[in-house]
């Protein structure tokens, strides 16, 4: 599986790793399918999805960001060998509500984080990317 977070939000998204090649291409879909899990507002959801298209890979330079990374890689490594194993858009959501030290001065966890954004946001406005 891959593991990717955003670099604000911290919102977790784990998605199939293969095959790997298709990554980058299926990236949106899944974005899109977790942004409508997090009650998103389409435009929101539909701007986003469009930005991810133009997606390219990169070293991380944050410490703190690969910390998270780290954290979020060891929690769904644990919930998903559990007794009710998750899928892995409800095991994504599930790691959104863990408690992040990068974000406790703001709303400590990725998916308060978001709510917070969206709340922020005008609508019909400016979005998130």
């Amino acid at each position: 599986m891959a593991l990717l977070i955003n670099e604000h939000t911290l919102l977790p998204l784990l998605m199939p790793l293969a095959p790997a090649r298709t990554l980058l291409q299926r990236f949106p879909d899944q974005l899109a399918e977790l942004l409508d899990a997090h009650h998103t507002p389409p435009h929101v959801t539909a701007a986003e999805v469009a930005a991810a298209r133009q997606v390219f890979l990169a070293a991380i330079a944050s410490r703190s960001l690969v910390g998270s990374l780290n954290e979020f890689a060891f929690l769904a490594d644990h919930d998903r060998n559990g007794p009710e194993p998750l899928d892995l858009l409800g095991l994504s959501l599930k790691l959104s509500r863990v408690p992040c030290g990068p974000l406790f001065k703001r709303h400590v966890s990725p998916d308060r984080e978001l709510a917070a954004l969206l709340h922020d946001l005008p609508p019909g406005g400016p979005v998130l990317s």
